[in-house]
């Protein structure tokens, strides 16, 4: 770690209770994203499921950083972690993917279109690479109301190699706006490894050549990724201007539910490249840090997980008794 507990409480950053939310936080995102698996396999959630396990670091080192409302957060189509993390209910997330009427969108927008403007999550984004123009129109408009509040927005590796990521990049660095780019570097853009995919693998040099400074950050580990983003956070707000990070990390599962194990039919991946980054499971690190420094009892680890299953298990129950959208809403916030 870059600090010590003793240096990070003196600056007011981390504290026990903090640290604990954070484990907390990464634990509910991960019993859910487990949860909704075996409901897809039931037949109860359709359309297309990706799940976020392994990345749980990214969001839960970033968002709760954040003044919410007032700040806002963009996301990919992988966006239950970013939605359970601006403070939507377990229930209505829940409840949306499995289309019912109590879910966050009616139950019409299901698991890739995730949205809480109450609570300045904007969205998950169907469209590789589409969150990066959407973020270019909020940092606008951010700028020109005036104030500190900032963007973030995440986005995967493979959307790097979008032309209209890189047009919107352009214009953010050209305006300076405020605006946080966590690239959620997971090594693959669905199957395809960055290797064989991206010419110039170092991200931030991309950003740097829109005029948007940036850095690489360990993605599994949620402290390293509190301290830097926190750093970056406060930099956007004092200069109104853009940063980027290169988030490395892992999705411990498939691309989507399509492939989501080893040996699916996307077979790109070994068992033991798999274990190898297990080995860095960012929950499990955390674990590790709060018992080594004592912060923690193992009988305050096994109520936080009870809570977590628990609160799974209310959000199963509250969805699957929730009504269906009544077919006279078909048309009803569709704009044409």
């Amino acid at each position: 770690m870059a600090k010590t507990i003793a240096e990070r409480s003196a600056r007011g950053e981390l504290t026990r209770d903090e640290l604990i939310d954070l484990y907390r936080l990464m634990l509910r995102i991960r019993r859910m994203e487990e949860s909704v698996y075996q409901k897809f396999h039931e037949g109860k959630i359709g359309g297309y499921l990706h799940r976020y396990d392994g990345q749980e670091a990214l969001v839960a080192g970033v968002i709760p950083q954040l003044r919410l409302p007032g700040d806002y957060v963009l996301c990919t189509y992988r966006d239950h972690a970013h939605a359970l993390a601006c403070g939507t209910e377990m229930r209505s997330i829940m409840a949306e993917l499995l289309g019912r009427a109590t879910g966050c969108a009616g139950g019409k927008g299901g698991s890739m279109h995730l949205i809480n403007p109450d609570r300045g999550f904007l969205g998950g984004d169907g469209i590789v690479g589409g969150p990066v123009p959407i973020s270019l129109g909020v940092g606008y408009a951010l700028k020109y109301r005036g104030g500190d509040n900032i963007c973030v927005c995440y986005f995967g590796d493979g959307a790097m190699n979008q032309g209209g990521v890189h047009e919107a990049l352009n214009m953010v660095g050209l305006y300076k706006l405020p605006i946080l780019y966590v690239l959620e570097n997971n090594q693959y853009a669905m199957g395809t490894s960055v290797q064989r995919s991206t010419g110039q693998p170092d991200f931030v040099l991309k950003a740097k050549a829109h005029g948007i400074e940036g850095e690489r950050v360990d993605g599994m580990n949620v402290l390293t990724m509190h301290e830097v983003a926190r750093r970056a956070i406060e930099r956007i707000r004092q200069t109104g201007e853009a940063y980027f990070l290169q988030a490395d990390c892992y999705r411990f599962v498939g691309h989507g539910i399509g492939d989501d194990n080893t040996k699916g039919w996307m077979f790109y991946r070994t068992e033991e490249e798999v274990q190898k980054w297990r080995e860095r499971d960012p929950i499990l690190q955390l674990q590790k840090y709060l018992q080594e420094h004592s912060l923690i009892s193992a009988e305050e680890l096994d109520q936080i997980e009870q809570e977590a299953r628990a609160e799974v298990a209310d959000a199963i129950a509250f969805a699957e008794n929730s009504p269906e959208p009544p077919l006279d809403s078909l048309y009803d916030h569709v704009y044409v």
